[in-house]
């Protein structure tokens, strides 16, 4: 007896393609202004000389974590640019900072949420876990429908990918603040959004932090990945070294994410020491 094949994939794309026809002026308006932030933030990055970006950024590691990070990240970012790497270091950079904002925009508000409400906890909770443990490249396959091959689709399969840790930790921190220091608030009369915004977010702010460094580490890795589907950047070099079988440049290019990353999650873990 054999019994029928569910036909899953064709709903999916029926589903689609009903969602890329009915909505299409909207995502042609999204792809539109997401293109230009990202025009406009690519191109003041890339104003700035190599000298004077670097110079700035190795100020910013001395003031967030001393003078070890500041001399680690300018030798990093200096063997970058002696690469002639720089531009697409500024690439993905730039597509990490924009995924990441509209990442964690999406996930705090939706964390606090799930925090405060049991119900929506309990929903929340397995939706992360199914967006967790998806494959990352299946990520990209409903955004070349939504908005084409290009640096928007890359932004909108990286904020799918990154976001479930920012909402996650987000829940936790704020229901680990201790039951003693609520009933204080509410013993004081004070109000959902006073305790909200004065005691539990305040406390909760070191485990928040630690979901935005989570956050960026995989908007990085799948911007990386989403050069298959024409994001430009330190992906497409490895991408185009893969292809033309050449693994000197794959392996600069992959020498330069590495730095970026060490980089990002250094300063991230410095602010986040900071807040505590």
């Amino acid at each position: 007896m054999e019994i029928p094949r569910l036909p899953l994939g064709s709903w999916i794309e029926t589903g689609l393609n009903w969602l890329t026809s009915e909505y299409s002026v909207v995502t042609r308006g999204i792809s539109r202004f997401t293109q230009t932030g990202i025009n406009s933030l690519n191109d003041g990055l890339m104003w700035l000389p190599e000298w004077a970006l670097l110079a700035i950024i190795a100020l910013l590691c001395w003031k967030l974590s001393g003078p070890r990070l500041a001399i680690g990240g300018a030798a990093g970012l200096a063997l970058i640019w002696n690469l002639g790497l720089w531009n697409p270091m500024i690439e993905t950079l730039t597509l990490v900072v924009i995924a990441t904002l509209v990442a964690v925009i999406i996930a705090l508000p939706v964390g606090i949420a799930a925090a405060l409400s049991e119900r929506l906890y309990r929903v929340i909770m397995p939706a992360l876990d199914f967006m967790q443990t998806m494959p990352a490249f299946v990520y990209l396959i409903p955004a070349i429908p939504f908005f084409g091959i290009g640096s928007v689709s890359a932004i909108f399969a990286t904020v799918i990918f990154s976001m479930p840790p920012a909402i996650r930790f987000t829940t936790l921190g704020i229901r680990q603040v201790p039951v003693e220091l609520i009933e204080a608030a509410d013993s004081y009369g004070a109000t959902r959004s006073q305790k909200l915004f004065k005691v539990q977010l305040p406390l909760s702010l070191p485990t928040v932090m630690a979901g935005i460094n989570q956050t960026i580490m995989l908007a990085l890795s799948m911007v990386v990945i989403a050069a298959m589907i024409g994001a430009d950047g330190l992906g497409s070099e490895v991408w185009r070294a893969i292809q033309r079988l050449r693994p000197g440049d794959g392996f600069e290019a992959g020498i330069a994410v590495v730095i970026l990353a060490m980089l990002l999650d250094r300063l991230t873990q410095s602010v986040r020491k900071t807040s505590k």
